[in-house]
């Protein structure tokens, strides 16, 4: 504002005739700097309506017309938000996702250029990780292998079952901490395949070897998975269930947001401040290391690790009449 503008006080005002929407006149009174006053006046409208329908009628188009930009735009700014989560949640699962579309603005193009960067630095980290495992595992077998050869050699055969036992068990945990690397990275492709029908075929196998189990009827429940995957944790959760709690009884459960295999037994269940611990790779309850009370403890790790890349996880709670139940769930 001037000096001019500084030196002015003013004011303004209509005049009323029958209340409001019956404007007669409208005067504007303005002090000049020198005391004097300039005064303005204008006729309005005599009758008529403030509000006419073609004024309601615009204000609505424009109304509308400034919603929908601001929608638009609004979806704009978030658009790119939403495929980067997705892209993270995929990378959580499946560090071989495809990798994101550098398209868009040079912020967004910046921003996936770095987020790409990042997955392939962490493919190349488990990449690695897996092949010096897969190195240490062959450059141990070897010396195993001869002792093996050289156990032979022993006259006392209690010593050397023990002997072998033991060799056993080290060749049992090197397959084991491999599978458990390798894990991360399985190759398989998803396809959709039927959860009842895949349960009930590794149920059938079982109770055929001897194995106390046994499974409820369920309907078919189509999932995209990978089979021989989710077969592995099934068959692990099953044999756990007989190990440790003497049968395994197993049903379907359909909800609307997941798909549920669960398996149930009637032994002494977990520790409630065990219940993450078991999913620890080598974490064992008892005390033990032979493989006939529990193997090398990671049997639930390679699991939960399998179910986390499908997106779901392994549930397991202790039933209120004895017994534990342990849920392999898959999103729907």
């Amino acid at each position: 504002m001037g000096p001019m503008g500084g030196m002015m006080r003013g004011m303004m005002g209509p005049a009323f005739e029958d209340g409001f929407g019956a404007w007669r006149s409208m005067q504007a009174a303005v002090r000049l700097s020198d005391g004097q006053w300039l005064t303005f006046a204008t006729a309005l409208p005599q009758s008529g309506p403030p509000f006419s329908w073609s004024f309601l009628v615009t204000f609505a188009v424009m109304g509308l017309l400034v919603l929908i930009v601001s929608a638009w735009a609004v979806r704009g700014v978030t658009a790119p938000i939403r495929i980067f989560a997705e892209a993270a949640d995929r990378l959580g699962r499946d560090v071989t996702a495809p990798p994101l579309a550098e398209t868009g603005a040079s912020e967004i193009r910046a921003a996936a250029h770095a987020f790409n960067l990042m997955q392939s630095r962490v493919l190349r980290l488990v990449e690695g990780r897996t092949q010096m495992l897969a190195a240490l595992s062959h450059d141990l077998r070897t010396p195993l292998t001869l002792l093996r050869l050289r156990t032979e050699e022993v006259e006392n055969s209690e010593e050397r079952e023990k002997m072998l036992a033991t060799i056993g068990e080290m060749d049992s945990m090197i397959t084991s901490t491999l599978a458990f690397a390798r894990g991360e990275m399985l190759s398989e492709p998803r396809r959709r395949t039927d959860l009842s029908a895949l349960v009930a075929s590794i149920v059938d196998d079982m109770a055929d070897a001897g194995v106390s189990v046994s499974m409820a009827p369920a309907a078919p429940l189509p999932v995209e998975c990978q089979p021989s995957a989710i077969k592995r944790v099934v068959s692990n959760l099953i044999d756990n269930a007989v190990k440790y709690g003497e049968r395994a009884d197993v049903s379907i459960v359909r909800a609307p947001d997941f798909s549920e295999v669960a398996i149930e037994d009637v032994g002494p269940g977990i520790p409630a401040d065990m219940m993450e611990k078991v999913f620890q790779p080598f974490y064992r309850i008892e005390d033990s290391r032979s493989r006939e009370t529990g193997g090398v403890g990671l049997g639930l790790a390679i699991s939960q690790s399998i179910a986390q890349a499908h997106g779901g996880q392994i549930v397991l709670r202790n039933k209120e009449g004895g017994g534990l139940r342990a849920a392999l769930r898959l999103p729907a």
